[in-house]
């Protein structure tokens, strides 16, 4: 038999990367190669790096190191590989260096160093597409790039100003997941509340009507779709209001993920954030009014270079103002080409340690006060695993592996991608079990 070329594929970083890895896999077997989990079946080995923050950095170097290790014949590609010179220094081995989203770049790279083979009989690909995720929930990918200039972040160098995807198109890609069986979508880009702005909201013909090419309008269509749609790297600008109603309708779930990185005004402006302006308490007590239902992811910065300890208090002040759901937390840390690496005042290391570990135990009590309100509450979830001891779902509230569980003890009958209805019982600072109502 004709030996089939075979790719091994490895892919970092964000969801945002994991999208990028699931077109090229998706192209790959398009075109007849087959995928291998495992260096000794693969004729070549492609890295999908992360170049975000120095730890991201070096697993991603670290990655490449192993596959060439292991096999030799490495493409590379992804945030990382704008630093091409970086990856040679360390590695000078690899056969090729791509970009981030260079989709046609890798698939030439592929081509050259791994020649297609051509036969109709083993180019076949679900409309879907090949994903990465389970078959029950999908990464929807609606923009690339980004138009603001944070200054603790690379992403605009690596990934370029904003490109949003056609509306149409976007809804395409939405339809085609639902058809395959997946119940959740979870939009993400580097800013989805700013989706359309750089085409200037274009409208499109959808199912015969116009609609724009915008957020608000993304949204609503998308809830029309009867699945979980969940809304990821949302900025607070005030045309987010909009979709809070589409939640309390049950259109959208009721939960939006939104960075606000700090709550003192002079370190978000030296911060370069947008919206640094609005008054994030007054926005979240009014969101609350209309749905009260909606849960709320951020993540945060402690130790940016200047932060005195009065503007850390003011942070935790805002912790506990905003009450918040979910919540992340990062120790700043310089990043190879950021603005805010020149900034005057470094925080030293062990204060940005222990204002991260004074940040945490705040928030682990908020979180465990948030989740024991939920308590006797019929709810319902999404089922993720099932193992010998029942099975693991996540609610409303939980994106995968950001967020919470919940644990349905007993459960063993039910099925991956099972929607059912459980009454909470027990709660800690990040998980909830019930049984089956």
């Amino acid at each position: 038999m004709k030996h089939i070329p075979t790719v091994g594929f490895i892919s970092l970083g964000c969801p945002k990367a994991l999208v990028d890895s699931e077109k090229i896999l998706t192209g790959l077997r398009t075109e007849g190669y087959a995928i291998s989990s495992t260096y000794q079946d693969a004729d070549i080995v492609v890295v999908n790096t992360c170049g975000f923050i120095d730890a991201a950095v070096e697993e991603s170097l670290d990655s490449i190191g192993e596959a060439i290790k292991e096999h030799g014949r490495v493409i590379v590609t992804g945030c990382l590989g704008a630093r091409e010179a970086d990856i040679r220094a360390r590695h000078p081995q690899v056969l090729q260096v791509t970009g981030a989203h260079a989709y046609e770049e890798v698939m030439a790279a592929v081509h050259t160093h791994l020649p297609p083979r051509h036969d109709p009989f083993v180019s076949l690909v679900p409309p879907q597409g090949v994903k990465l995720t389970p078959s029950h929930y999908a990464y929807l990918k609606i923009s690339e790039g980004c138009n603001h200039r944070c200054t603790f972040c690379i992403i605009p160098s690596l990934r370029g100003d904003l490109v949003s995807r056609p509306l149409d198109d976007v809804l395409l890609e939405a339809e085609k997941l639902v058809a395959a069986g997946v119940k959740e979508i979870l939009v993400v880009s580097q800013d989805t509340s700013a989706y359309g702005v750089d085409i200037n909201y274009q409208a499109v013909n959808w199912r015969g009507q116009s609609v724009q090419t915008r957020f608000y309008e993304l949204a609503d269509k998308l809830g029309e779709l009867g699945c979980w749609v969940r809304m990821h790297y949302v900025y607070p600008y005030p045309h987010v209001d909009k979709i809070i109603p589409l939640m309390a309708e049950g259109k959208l779930l009721p939960y939006l993920d939104i960075p606000f990185q700090h709550a003192n005004n002079r370190l978000l402006k030296l911060m370069k954030r947008p919206a640094a302006s609005q008054n994030n308490l007054e926005r979240i007590n009014a969101w609350r009014a209309i749905c009260p239902e909606i849960s709320l992811r951020s993540t945060f910065i402690v130790g940016f270079p200047g932060e005195t300890e009065q503007e850390f208090t003011e942070l935790l002040d805002f912790l506990t103002e905003a009450r918040l759901d979910r919540v992340g937390c990062f120790a700043y840390s310089p990043v190879q080409g950021a603005v805010a690496n020149t900034l005057p005042n470094a925080v030293p290391e062990e204060v940005k340690q222990e204002r991260l570990a004074r940040f945490m135990a705040l928030q682990a009590e908020i979180s465990a006060e948030r989740l024991q309100q939920r308590v006797g509450r019929i709810e319902t979830v999404l089922v993720d695993e099932v193992v010998a001891e029942g099975a693991v779902a996540r609610s409303k509230a939980d994106a995968p592996e950001i967020d919470g569980q919940v644990f349905i003890d007993g459960a063993t009958h039910l099925t991956v991608g099972d929607f059912v209805k459980i009454e909470i019982e027990e709660a800690d600072e990040h998980d909830l079990w019930g049984h089956l109502v």
